[in-house]
């Protein structure tokens, strides 16, 4: 069985942080783009309130230890830039999701999605000892649909009706995984992508 605790992940572009209250201010600043918000169950995070009461809700729920949510904090700037969290976390069973990931839109195609997902991954095989990681996204995201296909994540099918979102839409929801004995060459294409980020 694995014991999940919080803990700081740092790469070469940015490090993530247990999320706390400290972050609402500048995870507001950083979530004023509408377009984050659009695939995402959550509705439009664009003020700071409507971002504290969301991270209020993580840190109940990571109390709880159903979640691990962390603050994407931007190594440059020492700010966070956007969230992403374990979640569906089945110690008994050794697998976990990760999910509620987003960031300032300037960070897309920067390298900061890759090495978050890196991260995370890595430390969810190599120091929890998972056999699963899971994904899920909306099915009209195709940008997050791509992006899971090129660090290697199968795509293992689609949950009709999986939840309806704060605007009232009813989702499907793609699942994609990574397991054990294919992290070794996940890790493999990650650490290559990371390279030609750092340049």
């Amino acid at each position: 069985m694995m014991t999940i605790q919080p803990v700081r992940l740092t790469g070469s572009i940015v490090r993530l942080e247990p999320l706390s209250e400290a972050h609402v201010s500048d995870l507001a600043v950083a979530g004023q783009d509408e377009a984050i918000w659009k695939f995402l169950p959550y509705g439009n995070l664009n003020t700071e309130a409507k971002m504290s009461e969301h991270v209020k809700l993580l840190l109940a729920r990571a109390a709880q230890g159903t979640d691990l949510p962390f603050a994407v904090v931007l190594l440059e700037s020492n700010k966070p830039i956007g969230c992403s969290r374990y979640l569906e976390i089945r110690e008994d069973h050794r697998a976990l999701e990760i999910g509620g990931t987003w960031y300032g839109r300037v960070y897309r195609r920067s390298g900061v999605n890759t090495e978050c997902k890196y991260l995370l991954i890595k430390h969810a095989f190599e120091d929890l000892g998972c056999i699963r990681v899971q994904f899920k996204t909306d099915v009209r995201n195709q940008r997050s649909q791509k992006s899971l296909e090129r660090i290697g994540a199968v795509k293992e099918g689609t949950l009709r009706n999986q939840m309806i979102t704060a605007d009232g839409h009813v989702r499907d929801s793609i699942y994609y995984s990574i397991i054990e004995s294919e992290w070794s060459s996940v890790k493999a294409n990650l650490e290559e992508k990371l390279k030609r980020s750092y340049g």
